[in-house]
């Protein structure tokens, strides 16, 4: 398995949590204490920690510590990956959609030409 693989994995796995989610959805309008980005969420610092580890080990966000406040931010490229691989995959969608279509039309033309 390439390590572009695993980098998708590790990104996709950290996106497919709803309350990790939540938190790059805040981190989209700026960078954000901990604190912040637990307010919303009922649930112990030790389980927002975990969140915020998981959305760092993707490469999703970066921390920073100043004083005894952590700040966390999106990291510019984090989701890079994520979307190169879903622009492929578009592309080959559109592509075998406008294969169908092309298909279903000489069909149509086929029938149309019996009778």
């Amino acid at each position: 398995m390439s390590n572009y693989s695993l980098d998708l994995n590790i990104i996709f796995a950290a996106l497919s949590d709803e309350t990790r989610r939540a938190m790059i959805a805040r981190l989209s309008r700026g960078a954000a204490s901990v604190s912040e980005l637990a307010a919303p969420h009922d649930m112990a610092l030790p389980s927002i920690m975990n969140h915020l580890d998981r959305l760092e080990k993707a490469g999703l966000i970066e921390t920073s510590k100043k004083g005894r406040v952590r700040f966390c931010r999106l990291s510019p490229k984090g989701i890079a990956p994520a979307q190169h691989w879903l622009a492929q995959q578009q592309q080959l969608w559109e592509s075998r959609l406008d294969q169908f279509d092309d298909y279903i039309e000489q069909l149509a033309k086929d029938k149309s030409s019996e009778t």
